[in-house]
């Protein structure tokens, strides 16, 4: 078994993923569906010294043009867009029906009319990979599955990094053979959907300790990085997430709750009060597997697991309920994506801004690397050897 990268001295608290978009420090904001990724959270964690990211999945292929345009005018800095990989659902009548048997009761509890079988179920996503193709993109992730190798060449011949979610090894290794230019290895802490494409979603339940040393090793020899991603919220998961082997993290939860975040109060509420037991991974509200706090919601639909739709079409017939939770600013029928480390949240001070929590974090991690290495006090990290960082 091979170890993690060399470490070497520098002043710079930087990996090759970080120096390569001149990041401040090794971060990336995690893409987080259902209105949290505003223009301005991706901007303000960009112009911060991270990788700011939009989530694109559940946006129309002219909403991601118009949403990057606005980022662009925010930032000149690079930033990033993620898509779910996914082919046209075409549900047949049984499974709709199915599936609104369980819906429709709770929906009507709160005034809505029954539901019905719509004529899409998502965006396109032929249609979103060619608009994001088109506007160059510095940075394009996938979740959900796996992205042919054609159209990995065809983003990195527009100039866009590319990068894929795994949850496991062999996931890992499908997303090298396809050509990327990294790995996220979401943990099973991670908040929101799974990105789980080969085998049963609840057997890669792998937590981030024990992944990323595994997909680093699996790897190594292609020489790809791979970011940790799930649990880690504050300095002391970046530096841990470094010693695994990973040449960064991704944040999602840790930014949820900001100030950008568009995200309902009760919400953000819900999460400032949340404790280590308070998630559940859970396909009820979506059709695929989610990390979220417990709710009426996720508990009077998990009570009819049988007639749960597949990801889009459950998705999609739970939306109505879901959107007027958001309009209600009601938590008990929103669904409350969010990681198991929700409890170390900065963002329980109501208003903190991103880029606050950038510089944070920039600030804890080069003071517990320092304390690590034995530095003085008030002596800054990387003024004597002993500063750690990944080789190029």
């Amino acid at each position: 078994m091979s170890s993690a990268p060399a470490l070497r001295t520098s002043p710079d608290f930087s990996t090759p993923f970080s120096r390569r978009f001149g990041l401040r420090l090794p971060l990336v904001q995690g893409p987080m569906a259902g209105g949290p990724t505003t223009p301005a959270l991706v901007a303000a964690v960009s112009n911060a010294g991270g990788l700011g990211f939009l989530a694109g999945a559940a946006l129309a292929p002219e909403k991601i043009a118009s949403e990057v345009a606005a980022i662009r005018a925010l930032t000149g800095k690079p930033f990033g867009v993620n898509l779910f990989v996914l082919d046209p659902a075409h549900p047949d009548e049984a499974t709709v029906r199915r599936a609104l048997d369980a819906i429709d009761p709770v929906a009507a509890q709160h005034g809505l009319p029954p539901g019905e079988a719509l004529a899409r179920y998502a965006p396109d996503f032929r249609a979103q990979l060619d608009t994001v193709i088109e506007l160059r993109v510095p940075v394009v992730s996938f979740t959900f599955g796996l992205l042919p190798k054609a159209d990995v060449a065809r983003l990195q011949a527009a100039g866009s990094y590319v990068m894929g979610t795994a949850t496991h090894v062999a996931e890992a290794l499908a997303w090298r053979d396809a050509g990327v230019d990294a790995i996220v290895a979401q943990g099973a802490e991670a908040g929101g959907h799974r990105g789980t494409f080969i085998g049963e979603a609840p057997h890669a339940l792998v937590g981030t300790m024990a992944l990323v040393p595994q997909l680093v090793d699996a790897v190594e020899a292609a020489s790809l990085p791979v970011l940790a991603a799930g649990g880690i919220m504050d300095g002391r998961g970046i530096v841990a997430a470094l010693a695994l082997g990973a040449q960064g993290v991704q944040m999602g939860t840790a930014f949820l709750g900001c100030a950008e975040s568009a995200i309902p109060a009760d919400w953000k509420a819900r999460l400032r009060g949340s404790t280590d037991t308070a998630t559940s991974v859970t396909r009820a509200i979506t059709g695929r597997h989610a990390r979220g706090i417990r709710n009426p919601l996720m508990q009077q639909l998990e009570a009819r697991p049988e007639t749960v739709a597949p990801y889009p079409v459950q998705n999609a017939l739970t939306q109505p309920l879901r959107q007027r939770a958001a309009r209600e600013n009601d938590g008990d029928y929103l669904s409350l994506w969010s990681g198991q480390g929700a409890p170390l949240s900065r963002t329980r001070e109501a208003g903190l801004g991103a880029a606050q929590i950038v510089a944070a974090l920039d600030a804890e991690s080069r003071a517990l690397l320092g304390k690590l290495l034995g530095e003085r006090p008030g002596e800054r990290p990387g003024e004597r050897p002993g500063k750690l960082s990944h080789d190029a």
